[in-house]
């Protein structure tokens, strides 16, 4: 029971809820833990655990290893693949017989073949992962997806082809109705046109009367008019007098107005004041006077005028008085009066109020009258004028009564002529309508008469194709389930050649051609592809298919990342979602895409797909369509049916387990040769001719848009038709649209061909520079393919295109394009080497121009395939030849080589083993030269191309393989691709930018740390800008910290050690992917050993520098010199110190050199690096300038020997014998015999080269001497014998081939057909058959008694670790051969027994309680029987007579045994005496005569480095090709330290193996006195030692 699985309040409600079930099964009283146990019993009891998991891996039998349980608990049903019975059945269940898309007669065939499919993507899967090295695992899923996407596809093509047939037929159907009523159109429309006529001559007639009418309306409306404008001028002249009159009157007026009113000021009162007086004043009588004149009395008194004022109304009377009407003579007479009175109005008002008023009054009447005399007669005019005015009117009126009588009866028969044109209009317009739709019937008829012919073509291709469909679909299906893994070749073999040829060979219906372009896809959508950024080749057409296809979600294998730029852009508009399974809100994103329809893309997938998506990736999805849910992680979110998830990963070749396979489709998106040829096409034709290439890209640009215009007017056009109601002749729009549909269409179409044609031209202009394009193809892959060598070598697209355009600006400019052609060729291959080189290791970089060469050489059908094989592999046939080889000195592997030859190239070797049979003697000297490659070759085969050369090399002398190489790339290349550019952090800096960081992948005891920070000293940058952080285990915050403000204020940010967190730089890959506008000056340098879980993002965006010695004396030199500040020598004046420098940097070549030679150059491969060779710089310079100082000409050798050979190189040597080369180079490199004039000093020399110290002069002159110095140089050079470059040119050929292997397909070799599991077990019981049986310790101890010897105690030490090995080796081979059966589990001990069984090395658990050895399986049970043989000899006879040293557990117990007895019998202390070796004259043991009384003989001692002479008994040099010598018989003597005096001898290491010793000292057995006429440094230098166990 899980502890807290369930809280109380649950564990209440259970107790709860079983209560009575428990009391009736238990009884008794249901307590609450009676019940609860009674609850876990019952759940015990019914509860059922499936557990699946997958068997591919190791991972199923670790856990059944770390968890026991799962063995002894579970009971494991292994589900093996589905045979071919459950697929059929699978396949018959879900291909119905009822399903009418099946036709009877086929579905056998179909269900036969779809177990076919199945079964040959399982084979070609195996060929695919032996071959390419890559996995495809095909699982029931992909049969399950195969099926249901053929009935899927099966469903869509057929209704989309029944649609397409229905709108075809529609459309015929309407032009064949248009011509049917053609015919009928035609008689209708001859009964319309004489109607037309009958009513048209009506109408005239009505027209003709009309127009008589009209002209008498006329005339009176002219007339009418005349009066009119006659009037109109008699009204506008009555008002400009009436207006003159008018404004007369308007003058004075004011006046008499004002006078008016004065009258409102006075009343009553004031007129009675006036009546009052009986004699008023003068001036008030005389405008009393004045008044009654106005008022027109005849008696001018006052008495009338008081009269006239005693009338209450007087002044009413006064403003209502009628001044027009007052004559001239009233006027005169007031005047008269006015004139005599001689008063103003100012004194009228000083005299009376009132009479002021009347006065006002009558001088404003007399004015207004002054001014009404000039103004009557107009007045009078204006009254005349108006009266003609009126008689004119009456005259117009008239007139006009008759005119519109007469409009009267015009409007009458204007009615008639209407109604009788109406008539007529409708007879036009059914004439008209009649017309219309005979030329519509006629425009569809002629104008769609070819596009009737082309549907009815068209229609037929349908029907057929829909008959088709059955095998079309299958292998559609079969496409969209299977191959996405595959690449182009293995595609290409399932589809068109397996697949098809299947279907036809059943007589299923197929098209022919088959595409499966034309099934799955079509030209528009495929244009549109190529417009968003995907590649035009079929690969690339084949992957957007299964992309946009396939029922599964794709992942995409995409290391050159086309398909995460091509997803990007085609899915930017829909709102896509970018992020990676390391952000954390990946979850979120997801959720929200899953919800909402959104595509998401996860980008930089590894081989772990977080398990969290599984439900998404496998679409389990519940619910009905429009309500779907889906389950992310343990939250129930809904399901958008347009979501669509993208999985994008930059692993070449990345391992996905199984069920990956079954969820996802893998898509493989590596870049073709010829599809990255076409891309690079585009980037030299843009630069060469841009104009064209812009004709190109626009072209594209337009026929995919007219593609899609015309497939969208065809259907548009067969959608009006379709579509169309009534009768079609009538809809004048649709006839329109149809006319310019089919306009535009030919139009577009036109334009198409055109397109094409242009096309065609353009191609042809383009494919001028396809051979310079293809150059870079072919160097791209030779480039991409070195991964497989070393994963760190990882190479972008993006960033070798920027090679690519850097190549095509430094290439020389020609007028020749072939000459151009051949520049860019040149210059792009030498570029693409040094890129290559500068991120590759020493050892690789002749690998790597190799493969230019031969790839180049294949391109140009100068090489097969089959001869590289051959180079490569040599004979691999088991079967060995059954014709013995003729000579002794030939080798089995030569011979076996030689005799596949003349089947490999006929032509050439056709003869070849004759040739030698019959010519031994030149052969063989050919075969014993030193450098057989450089000469001439023996009889015709001189004449052959280079790389037979190679090949028959091969067969020869496989040390002298790698120089071959180099010269037959020398001599196919150039002399540049053998020589590795210098590594330069100034030119690195300035390819670098702050998007671009720097890997340095370090060597053993490199560091760039110094080199970049005297680089930032040259370009000003100051200490405190440049940050350095050693990563490691806490180190994320502080180094996220420091990337952030470096990118911002500029700094540059050295990370080193990232191997030691590795998991943190996916974080930094993220944020370098997110660098947007990082500041200029910021650089990001990063070191790193090479880790295989490096991130493929930051190297592929990387410039990637390897920090190593070069490789050769000449270019270690030259790297050293490089290195070297130009004014070094001006810090010392001392006339040697340029000299001694030379001398150092040779010194320290050398030492660096030696360490390609193995063991033989030094026992320990130590890490001599540039700071050694700059202190040592220093040491010299130091010590110079102070000899200079001291005025002392004597150099202190023995001082700068101890410093430089003791203390700083020697330093690092741990070895006593490698501390000894040192010395021994300082005492030959270092005396004043450097500068000796008579004798000159030189570091080798012979008849073809000199090594000597050049003339003294700058550091210029020494690098034209170095540049001098051959490329390759012999062993002897570093004081080795010739023969120590056969091992390492061996070694280094085999490496070589090894990876030569990687990069090849792999090829079936031939076998003996015997299972893995079946060799080991025979193997295993071969072995187990000859094991001996253990020794029987009690009865050994008991033969020798108490009396033990310290030789006996070494043999029974030595045999209870043989008991041990042999009870090991029995009792792991009887348990492996039970696990081989299945009777007990295999373990990681037997594993790793049955791993080295099966690949015949010694298992570790056997090498373990063995003496060290190098020895092979088989070699190594001989050795281990030769053991028991010797032990059995001493335990039951006597100890041997010489002893088999080699056969011994721990050797050098029994020869310190042998020193303690010797001291025990002769008194010695044993901390004095020490061994003494002599070396007899008998090869063999059996041969030996004499006898020793103290110490022992010893045999089974080779020797490494020289040769021994049994005649001389001396050390003599090696014969060729001899690299190791068994010694004669030695005598091993104990003496005393003191009494050892030895003279010519050297003190020689004996070691286990040719492994020598290592750094823990581990391997010395003791050291052998050999004889030597020579200096004991030329024995040194030859790295001399003995061994007892050979290889």
């Amino acid at each position: 029971m899980v502890p807290a699985l369930y809280q109380d309040e649950e564990k209440d409600q259970i107790v709860g809820s079983l209560s009575d079930e428990a009391a009736k099964a238990v009884g008794g009283v249901p307590t609450k833990d009676l019940v609860w146990n009674y609850f876990l019993t019952k759940c015990c009891n019914n509860l059922h655990v499936m557990v699946a998991m997958s068997p591919v891996g190791d991972l199923l039998s670790r856990r059944c290893r770390n968890f026991p349980g799962i063995v002894n608990n579970t009971t494991i049903d292994w589900l093996f693949a589905w045979p071919e019975e459950a697929l059929l059945a699978v396949a018959s269940q879900l291909l119905a017989s009822d399903n009418p898309l099946i036709p009877g007669e086929h579905r056998q065939s179909i269900l036969d073949h779809s177990v076919l499919v199945h079964r040959s993507v399982e084979e070609v899967s195996r060929d695919f992962k032996e071959k390419l090295r890559r996995d495809n695992y095909v699982t029931p899923k992909n049969f399950l997806d195969f099926l249901t996407t053929y009935l899927r596809l099966l469903n869509q093509r057929d209704n989309y082809i029944d649609m397409q047939c229905n709108r075809l037929t529609g459309g015929m159907k309407k032009l064949v109705e248009s011509t049917e009523q053609l015919n009928t159109l035609n008689q209708q429309l001859a009964v319309q046109r004489v109607l037309v006529n009958e009513k048209t001559d009506a109408c005239r007639q009505l027209l003709d009367e009309i127009a008589e009418a009209t002209k008498l309306a006329e005339e009176k409306k002219a007339m009418a008019l005349r009066k009119g404008k006659e009037i109109e001028i008699q009204s506008k002249e009555i008002a400009i007098e009436k207006k003159e009159a008018e404004a007369a009157l308007a003058e004075a007026l004011p006046a008499l107005e004002a006078a008016r009113l004065a009258l409102d000021d006075l009343d009553k009162n004031d007129v009675t004041e006036i009546r009052s007086f009986a004699k008023p004043p003068r001036p008030v009588q005389t405008i009393g006077e004045c008044i009654v004149v106005l008022k027109g009395l005849k008696e001018f008194s006052w008495k009338t005028a008081k009269g006239l004022m005693s009338d209450s109304n007087f002044l009413r009377s006064l403003k209502e008085m009628d001044v027009d009407n007052i004559t001239q003579k009233q006027v005169s007479t007031v005047k008269g009066f006015l004139k005599d009175m001689e008063v103003t109005l100012e004194q009228m008002k000083q005299t009376s109020r009132a009479g002021a008023g009347l006065m006002k009054f009558v001088l404003a009447v007399v004015g207004y009258c002054d001014v009404a005399k000039d103004v009557r007669p107009k007045k009078e005019k204006v009254a005349k004028l108006e009266r003609e005015y009126a008689i004119s009117k009456r005259e117009l009126d008239k007139i006009t009564a008759q005119v519109e009588k007469l409009e009267g009866e015009l409007a009458i028969l204007k009615v008639k002529y209407e109604e009788a044109m109406l008539e007529r209009q409708r007879i036009q317009e059914e004439t008209d309508i009649m017309e219309r739709r005979l030329r519509a019937a006629d425009k569809l008829i002629h104008g769609l008469g070819s596009e009737n012919v082309r549907w009815q073509k068209e229609l037929g291709d349908l029907m057929n194709q829909r008959v088709r469909l059955l095998g079309d679909c299958n292998i559609g299906a079969s496409f969209l389930a299977y191959v996405g893994a595959f690449s182009w070749e293995y595609r290409n073999e399932l589809v068109y050649n397996r697949w098809q040829n299947a279907l036809l060979k059943v007589g299923i219906p197929l098209s022919k051609p088959f595409r499966l372009e034309l099934l799955l896809s079509d030209d528009v959508e495929i244009s549109k592809w190529t417009s968003e950024g995907l590649p035009p080749d079929e690969l690339s057409t084949q992957n957007g298919i299964l992309t946009t296809q396939s029922s599964r979600f794709p992942l995409c294998i995409d290391p050159q990342q086309q398909a995460l730029r091509w997803i990007r852009k085609r899915e930017e508009k829909n709102n896509l979602k970018v992020c990676t399974f390391n952000d954390q809100e990946f979850v979120k994103q997801l959720e929200l895409a899953v919800k909402y329809g959104f595509p998401v893309l996860f980008q930089d997938v590894d081989d772990y797909i977080d398990p969290l998506v599984d439900n998404i990736l496998s679409k389990t999805v519940k619910g009905p369509e429009g309500r779907q849910t889906v389950m992310l992680g343990d939250k129930e979110i809904d399901y958008d049916a347009n979501f669509r998830m993208y999985l994008n990963t930059k692993f070449a070749n990345p391992r996905y387990p199984a069920n990956v396979y079954g969820k996802a489709m893998v898509i493989n998106y590596m870049v073709t040769l010829k599809g990255l040829e076409d891309q690079l096409l585009s980037v030299i034709v843009k630069f060469e001719r841009n104009e064209l290439e812009i004709r190109r890209e626009t072209l594209i640009y337009e026929t995919s848009n007219n593609k899609k215009l015309l497939k969208d007017l065809e259907d548009s056009l067969l959608r009006e038709l379709a579509q169309s109601t009534g009768n079609m002749l009538d809809n004048v729009e649709l006839i329109n649209t149809l006319d310019d549909t089919k306009t535009k269409a030919t139009e577009v179409a036109e334009k198409l061909r055109l397109g094409a044609r242009t096309a065609e031209e353009i191609e042809r202009n383009r494919d001028i520079y396809r051979t310079a394009a293809k150059r870079g193809a072919i160097l791209f892959f030779v480039l991409a393919n070195m991964a497989s060598v070393n994963s760190m070598y990882q190479y972008s697209l993006s960033s070798y295109v920027e090679v690519f355009d850097y190549s095509l600006r430094k290439s020389q400019p020609d007028a020749s394009v072939r000459k151009r052609l051949t520049n860019i060729s040149d210059t792009l291959t030498y570029n693409v080497y040094n890129y290559g080189c500068t991120g590759i290791f020493e050892r690789h970089k002749l690998l790597f121009s190799f493969q230019i060469t031969i790839k180049l050489k294949m391109d140009a059908k100068e090489l097969r395939q089959e001869e590289l094989e051959f180079f490569i592999k040599g004979n691999v046939s088991v079967e060995k030849t059954a014709e013995k080889k003729p000579f002794a000195w030939m080798s089995d592997n030569c011979w076996d080589s030689l005799t596949l030859l003349p089947v490999v190239s006929s032509d050439v070797f056709g003869t070849i083993l004759d040739d030698i049979r019959n010519n031994e003697e030149p052969w063989k000297t050919w075969y014993d030269l030193d450098n057989p490659e450089a000469v001439e070759f023996p009889l015709k085969y001189n004449g052959i191309s280079d790389f037979q050369r190679l090949m028959l090399l091969r067969c020869f002398r496989i040390d002298r393989i790698y120089r071959a190489v180099s010269d037959f790339i020398s001599k196919s290349m150039s002399d540049k691709f053998v020589t590795p550019p210098i590594i330069s952090l100034d030119a690195i800096f300035e390819q670098s930018t702050p998007f671009c960081p720097v890997v340095f992948i370090l060597s053993a005891g490199s560091d760039p740390t110094a080199e970049l920070m005297k680089l930032s000293e040259r370009l000003d940058i100051g200490t405190g800008r440049v940050k350095i952080l050693s990563l490691g285990q806490g180190q994320e915050k502080l180094a996220v910290s420091l990337l952030e403000n470096s990118i911002s204020y500029g700094y540059w940010l050295l990370l080193q050690n990232c191997h030691l967190l590795v998991k943190w730089l996916r974080e930094l890959e993220k944020q370098l992917e997110n660098l947007s506008r990082p500041h200029p000056d910021f650089r990001l340098w990063l070191t790193t050993e090479p880790t295989a879980n490096f991130p493929i993002g930051i190297l592929q965006r990387s410039l990637k520098v390897v920090t190593e010695p070069p490789n050769g004396l000449k270019l270690n030199l030259r790297s050293t010199y490089f290195k070297i500040p130009i004014a070094f020598d001006r810090t010392c004046p001392h006339p040697q110190f340029r000299p001694l420098v030379f001398v150092l940097s040779f010194f320290h070549a050398v030492i660096q050199e030696r360490r390609k030679y193995g063991k033989i150059g030094w026992n320990i491969i130590y890490d001599f690096n540039e700071s050694d060779f700059h202190v040592c710089v220093d040491i010299l310079r130091t010590y110079l300038n102070k000899t200079l100082d001291n005025n002392d000409p004597t150099i202190p050798w023995d001082s700068l020997k101890y410093l430089i050979g003791e203390v700083m190189y020697g330093g690092r040597a741990i070895d006593d014998f490698d501390r000894r080369i040192l010395n021994t180079y300082m005492d030959e490199y270092m005396g004043d015999f450097l500068f000796d004039t008579f004798q000159p000093f030189h570091f080798y020399y012979n008849n073809e080269i000199n090594y000597h110290i050049p003339p003294d002069g700058s550091k210029s002159q020494y690098q034209e001497y170095i540049e001098t110095l051959p490329l390759a140089n012999t062993p002897e050079v570093f004081g080795l014998h010739p023969n120590a470059e056969i091992g390492y040119y061996t070694n280094a050929a085999k490496d070589m081939w090894g990876h030569l292997i990687d990069l090849q397909p792999q090829t079936s070799d031939a076998g003996s057909g015997i299972s893995r599991e079946s060799h080991i077990d025979k193997v295993a019981k071969d072995i187990i058959s000859k094991m001996p049986h253990q020794f029987d310790m009690d009865l050994t101890r008991k033969k020798y008694g108490t009396e033990i010897t310290p030789t006996t105690v070494v043999l029974l030490q030595e045999l209870d670790r043989f008991n041990l090995l042999i009870d090991k080796m029995a009792k792991s081979l009887s348990t492996l051969r039970r696990a081989l059966a299945g009777e007990v589990g295999m373990s990681n001990e037997l594993e790793e027994l049955s791993r080295s069984i099966y690949n015949g090395t010694i298992p570790n658990i056997w090498r373990r309680l063995s003496p060290a050895t190098l020895k092979t399986l088989g070699n190594w049970i001989i050795f281990f029987l030769q053991r028991y043989q010797q032990y059995m000899l001493w335990v039951n006879e006597h100890e041997p007579d010489v002893m088999w040293l080699s056969g011994l557990h721990i050797p050098e117990a029994y020869l310190t045994a042998l020193v303690q007895a010797t001291c025990r019998r002769n008194g010695w202390p044993l901390d004095k005496s020490t061994l003494f070796t002599v070396v007899t004259n008998a090869p063999t043991p059996g041969e030996l005569i004499e006898t020793t009384h103290q110490g022992c003989f010893v045999h089974g001692l080779y020797i490494e480095g020289a040769a021994w002479n049994i005649e001389k008994g001396c050390l003599v040099r090696q014969a060729p090709k001899q690299l190791v010598q068994a010694m004669p018989v030695m005598k091993i003597i104990p003496i005393e330290v003191q009494k050892l005096k030895l003279q010519n001898t050297l003190r020689t290491p004996v070691y286990v193996t040719s492994q020598r010793r290592n750094a823990m000292g581990v391997g010395l057995v003791f050291e052998a006195d050999l004889h030597t006429p020579e200096h004991t440094s030329h024995w040194i230098l030859q790295g001399v030692c003995l061994v007892l166990n050979p290889d």
